[in-house]
């Protein structure tokens, strides 16, 4: 929730409309390796991935193949299904397979293709897709990948020696009251796409690929996009009812991305050059006392007035704040980079209600999601001052945490997700 200025690349599709996966029933029988080769001209044929290219149209699809990951500086799409994984093979061999034949599907589906069968195929067994996306267009589906601090743990995977130093473990700020069941993770897939069915049908996907291998530790969905990368279109609202991702970056602006979010080649970890920090913050808000607090202490809570959206003081939205204008509490004041030694995060966070808590109060909130070149010099200074001092805290709750290093996009039809780590 923070007003940060945040870096995104716009992802692209290059063909106005790809075929449905209705069209592709007819190749039933390919099965998901034959079909991970197709998919790899089928995914040419939607773009080169370049980082900076217009939003996709609605329905289309974002090329998969790129230097960077889809998911990120792409477009911001209007759901959200994340899944956070444990990982239950003790074997690094399978782990490695595994982590290819996500690809594969992951190819599949954001070109709007099934990962299998679905009609045909042995009658005594499960087809290879569920189905429930048949018919449905790409609809921007992304499928971004992230790795855990657990999966570099000593005598797993042989992985220890290749954690980066930026991959640390979050420290327990002021004011968290974390449920372990909702944090942590070996590893994430987080999916975007327009239509809810088509990010769930992806995540589930994958899951039943990962049978016996991994299992979902914690999954979160989510509507409303609180950020957008695309500073054209009109800045979405949260939860709370005030403008949120004023300042977040273009997605087109490589040097902030370049500057911000993306991992450099000297930066240590050469695996993950190209790749990015995620860090997944699960945030409660307490909407019923929120509704009765009165408008005006709304608006000198986050430092913008609640209808424009413009600053304290400033007659439009994308006025330059003048942060000592503002109260010293105030959200916008505390966690703008002025205020923080220029520290600068991408935020792709979506609003979620999960029905009710038992005693009658929404289960209502943000979820945070914020990119990074570096955490220690992006979310964590920015969440330890918010922490101390924000007086939204008396209106939110951190429950759920995690961090994950998310390693550079998928080349080519022969590269795969977290290939270079395993090299």
């Amino acid at each position: 929730m923070t007003d940060q200025v945040s870096e995104e690349t716009t992802g692209a599709a290059g063909a106005a409309a790809a075929p449905s996966r209705r069209a592709v029933l007819g190749w039933g029988g390919a099965g998901l390796a034959v079909g991970a080769a197709a998919a790899g001209g089928a995914v040419a044929a939607f773009g080169s991935g370049s980082d900076i290219s217009p939003a996709a149209s609605a329905g289309a699809a974002v090329p998969f193949h790129g230097e960077h990951q889809a998911g990120i500086a792409s477009a911001v799409q209007d759901r959200l299904h994340f899944a956070a994984f444990d990982v239950k093979t003790k074997s690094r061999d399978e782990l490695v397979a595994l982590l290819k034949e996500w690809t594969a599907a992951a190819r599949l589906m954001t070109a709007g293709l099934p990962v299998g069968d679905v009609f045909e195929g042995a009658p005594e067994a499960p087809p290879t897709d569920t189905g429930e996306a048949l018919g449905l267009k790409p609809s921007r589906l992304t499928l971004t990948i992230g790795f855990g601090p657990g999966l570099f743990a000593k005598d797993r995977f042989g992985l220890e020696g290749k954690r980066p130093e930026a991959l640390v473990d979050l420290e327990l700020f002021p004011g968290d009251n974390l449920d372990q069941a909702r944090s942590g993770g070996d590893l994430c897939v987080q999916a975007c796409a327009d239509d809810p069915q088509v990010a769930v049908h992806a995540i589930r996907q994958l899951a039943r690929i990962g049978f016996g291998k991994v299992v979902v530790r914690w999954s979160q969905l989510g509507f409303g996009k609180t950020s957008s990368t695309t500073p054209d279109e009109q800045t979405p609202r949260n939860m709370m009812g005030f403008k949120d991702g004023t300042r977040n970056i273009s997605g087109t602006d490589k040097a902030a991305l370049d500057k911000h979010v993306w991992v450099g080649a000297g930066d240590g970890s050469d695996w993950l050059t190209g790749g990015s920090y995620l860090v997944a913050r699960r945030i409660r808000m307490n909407i019923e006392i929120w509704d009765r607090t009165p408008l005006q202490e709304q608006e000198d809570i986050f430092g913008r007035d609640k209808g424009e959206g413009a600053p304290v003081g400033k007659s439009k939205e994308r006025d330059e704040p003048f942060l000592k204008a503002m109260k010293p509490e105030a959200h916008v004041r505390l966690a703008h980079p002025d205020t923080n030694d220029g520290a600068t995060i991408l935020r792709r966070g979506y609003s979620f209600t999960d029905g009710t808590d038992g005693l009658g109060r929404l289960d209502a909130g943000l979820f945070f999601l914020a990119y990074q070149r570096d955490v220690r010099r992006g979310f964590i200074p920015i969440q330890r001052r918010l922490a101390k001092s924000d007086v939204l805290n008396e209106y939110i709750q951190h429950v759920g945490s995690a961090i994950f290093a998310v390693p550079p996009g998928v080349r080519d039809k022969d590269d795969w997700w977290g290939r270079a780590l395993f090299a």
